[in-house]
Order: structure tokens, then C-alpha cells, then sequence
């Protein structure tokens, strides 16, 4: 089986890196480390810029300083440059090679009824109407969401397919990826990463 051990650590470039090599980093803890198929990591990846965003979002409700224009507008670029097209890949080539395997088809399941759930939080983004509370639910659920695919989904497929077969469902994601944005966009000073706060 491929691929490589490594902590998963969210690098977001600056569109120009070779004027400016500056890179803004933010460790998501999952409390462990994991061995990830080289043909599933184009996923995760994504996984990755999306659970920055949740990581700043978190932090700017726990300050209470939440400009609700501006991450709804994020989201919604988000969404626009990248989920949209990872929750296609996933619908079209990912979930079915899943499905095969009788013991992944309820999991299967319950991520399409959240891939559901989701796309009607991203639309409300689009339409401005999110609240404080509706951001907060939000973050829970995505992260909620991604964290099932990677240690459940992904880890059920690593062990149940041969390499052979995630090699051909690596060349499909690889195909229905290539439009998606491959960096995650830089922050505007309203969803910008916020220091923890303090304890008592």
C-alpha cells in the first residue's frame, strides 16, 4: 500500500511563492497520525484547507468577533473554487468504489445525506443568511464530516481494496480533481487567524 506517514499540517501558499515565500500554517490536531494511500492524499489535501478554514472560524467565534458578511463570503468562495468540485469527485468515483464493499455501504450512506446537509449550509452562505449560531453549527458539522471520511472511510478503503483498484480510483480523482483550486485562499483581516483565548 502507498503512501507516507505525516502529520496533517495545512500550508497555504501565497499566490505568488516565488516574489514571496512566506507560508501560513496551522496544524489541525486529530490527536493522531496516520498512514494515507498516495491516491486518497489529493482528498485529503482538500480535507486540509477546508479544516483551516473551520480552524480560524472556531477561533474568531470563540473571541466573539464574527463579521458574518466576510465568512460567508469565504465559504462561499470555498465552496465556489474547490469543495464543490471534491464533493463531485466523492459522489461520482470515491463513494461507489466504497460501496462495493458491504460493510462500507452504510457509511457510504450517511456521507451522502451529509454531503445533502451540507450543500444546504453553503447555499445559505451564498444567500448571506447565515447567523452567528448557523456558522457555529456549520464548523461542527464539516469538521464532523471530514473526520469521518479520513478515519473511517478512507481507512475502511485502504483496507478492504488492492492496490491495483485504488490505483484506478486515484487516476479518477486525479481527472475529476483538476479543476479544483490547488492552494487555499489567504485570509481577509475579518477571517483572519485569531490568537486562542486566554484561560482563566
Amino acid at each position: 500500500m502507498g503512501g507516507s506517514r505525516r502529520e496533517l499540517v495545512v500550508q497555504c501558499r501565497r499566490g505568488r511563492p516565488r516574489r514571496c515565500g512566506a507560508r501560513l500554517k496551522f496544524t489541525i490536531d486529530w490527536h493522531y497520525r496516520m498512514l494515507r494511500n498516495k491516491n486518497l492524499v489529493p482528498l485529503s489535501r482538500q480535507h486540509q484547507h477546508v479544516l483551516a478554514l473551520c480552524v480560524r472560524l472556531d477561533r474568531a467565534i470563540q473571541a466573539g468577533k464574527i463579521d458574518l458578511q466576510a465568512w460567508q463570503e469565504e465559504i462561499q468562495l470555498q465552496f465556489d473554487s474547490e469543495i464543490k468540485i471534491h464533493f463531485a469527485a466523492e459522489e461520482k468515483d470515491l463513494f461507489p468504489a466504497a460501496a462495493r464493499f458491504p460493510e462500507l455501504q452504510p457509511l457510504v450512506a450517511e456521507l451522502l445525506a451529509e454531503h445533502s446537509f451540507l450543500r444546504d449550509y453553503f447555499a445559505r452562505a451564498a444567500a448571506r443568511s447565515l447567523d452567528r449560531k448557523s456558522l457555529g453549527n456549520f464548523r461542527e458539522k464539516l469538521v464532523h464530516h471530514i473526520r469521518k471520511e479520513e478515519r473511517q472511510l478512507f481507512e475502511g478503503m485502504q483496507r478492504v481494496m488492492s492496490s491495483h483498484k485504488l490505483a484506478m480510483l486515484g487516476a479518477a480523482l486525479e481527472e475529476a480533481l483538476k479543476h479544483a483550486s490547488q492552494v487555499c485562499a489567504l485570509p481577509n483581516e475579518a477571517t483572519r487567524l485569531r490568537s486562542k483565548p486566554q484561560r482563566a
